[in-house]
């Protein structure tokens, strides 16, 4: 699969349970035309399968990963393991050049491993604050996923404070 995230994230959403078109194009949000390719890309490949299935509408159509497919998926996601555990390693040194270098090089797969949950995001920030960089010079904010704020989900409250329910 070359250095084609989206094609991995495709696989990945596949392999967990997304079987329809509409599905894997609403987790993945990639424009219906450009999913289409990559799943017949997929499909050329051997790593899924489409098959039809009658139901009381008339027919649909299941994608699922093949064994191959999966075998790749998990090869990838491996790769993807190690790349950001080189990362943190740089982080936790303190190398903020060898840091950049590193995230520059692996640019193409952030977006890959934050859909598979690989980095922490905490961390990932804490990365960009030490280069004095903000996030979006690497990852599109439409790309970055709820829980950028390391999980700190505060409804929309915007002014830090506390928000206590005392039963008036």
């Amino acid at each position: 699969m070359e250095s084609e995230p989206k094609d991995l994230i495709v696989l990945g959403a596949i392999k967990h349970g997304m079987k329809k078109f509409e599905k894997i194009q609403k987790m993945t949000k990639i424009e219906p035309e450009e999913l289409n390719s990559i799943l017949e890309q997929l499909e050329k490949r051997g790593f899924i399968q489409a098959k039809e299935k009658k139901g009381w509408f008339g027919t649909k159509i299941e994608i699922t990963t093949t064994e191959k497919g999966t075998k790749e998926l998990d090869e990838r996601v491996h790769e993807l393991q190690t790349k950001w555990n080189q990362m943190s390693l740089l982080y936790k040194s303190g190398d903020k050049e060898k840091l950049k270098q590193e995230m520059e090089n692996n640019k193409s797969f952030i977006p890959s491993m934050m859909f598979f949950g690989i980095m922490d995001m905490m961390m990932f920030s804490m990365m960009f604050s030490m280069m004095g960089m903000a996030m979006s010079d690497y990852v599109a904010p439409e790309n970055l996923p709820d829980t950028a704020d390391g999980g700190m989900d505060d409804g929309g409250m915007d002014d830090g404070g506390f928000d206590f329910d005392i039963g008036f």
